[in-house]
């Protein structure tokens, strides 16, 4: 793709999912990637630089772009990828620790990140590009997941504003909003309602029949990086298998295929309707 060869990417939540498969595109198409997670989980892809950071904090972000600028002398792209679903607790279970760690993460982290890139770019010269990881969750609403789901409204703010600041200075920045994609994001979670497990089966009701791939996440993060994409800024591109557009209250989209009286009882505990 266009303008991404001999370029600077950091990603952010590197290690594995859809971090990994896009540090593994951008050195594809020539780029030179700086990794960034908590732990190392795999080799870094050719002309790529590991960088073991929490992007929740100041001290984090300051680091992995120290490294990214001593190592290549400028930052041009960014995946802000990073990112925890949280508890599957009940919303009146749900504690205050547990909604702050996930926005720590998935929303501070994020800030953290779009704004270390503006304070970046206005030491080089030229602009660059920012894609944030939202989530179909970001678009639409469940009854779990509360935490993750408010987090991944919230960078949508951040998305929004960022590209409003961003556009007449010549930084583009728009969001992936994918749907079921099985990554060990959810690994510790194989047994909840909504969790692992189902994943593929949960993901079988969308248009394309079939869950999504990290590669599939990748490609689409890669073209909103690229000079392909130099029109589009404060854009979220849904990668969800059609998931978003599906009505289900009509035969199609799966009306009266689902036992949500099961579900209620897993939910809640007893039988609601």
């Amino acid at each position: 793709m266009r303008g991404l060869a001999g370029k600077v990417a950091v990603v952010t939540g590197a290690a594995g999912g859809i971090g990994a498969a896009t540090a593994r595109r951008l050195a594809a198409e020539g780029a030179h990637v700086v990794a960034v997670d908590t732990a190392v989980a795999e080799p870094a892809p050719a002309g790529a630089v590991w960088v073991r950071a929490d992007v929740s904090t100041e001290e984090g972000v300051a680091a992995y772009m120290e490294v990214a600028v001593d190592r290549f002398g400028r930052v041009d792209l960014h995946h802000l990828n990073a990112g925890i679903p949280g508890s599957f607790a009940t919303l009146p279970e749900l504690t205050v620790a547990e909604f702050d760690r996930v926005m720590g993460v998935n929303v501070r982290g994020v800030f953290l990140g779009v704004r270390a890139a503006f304070r970046q770019y206005a030491h080089q010269d030229g602009g660059g590009s920012i894609v944030i990881t939202g989530s179909i969750g970001s678009l639409r609403g469940s009854a779990d997941l509360l935490a993750y789901q408010t987090s991944k409204h919230a960078v949508l703010g951040i998305l929004h504003g960022a590209a409003m600041y961003g556009g007449p200075l010549g930084v583009r920045v728009n969001a992936v909003a994918p749907g079921i994609v099985p990554t060990d994001l959810f690994a510790a979670t194989p047994e909840a309602v909504g969790g692992k497990d189902d994943m593929v089966r949960r993901a079988s009701s969308t248009p394309l029949r079939r869950a999504g791939t990290g590669d599939d996440v990748a490609g689409v993060v890669a073209f909103l990086l690229s000079d392909e994409a130099a029109y589009m800024t404060g854009e979220v591109v849904s990668v969800d298998g059609g998931a978003s557009i599906v009505s289900t209250v009509r035969p199609s989209g799966g009306a009266g295929a689902w036992d949500f009286a099961a579900y209620d009882r897993a939910l809640y505990g007893r039988d609601v309707s």
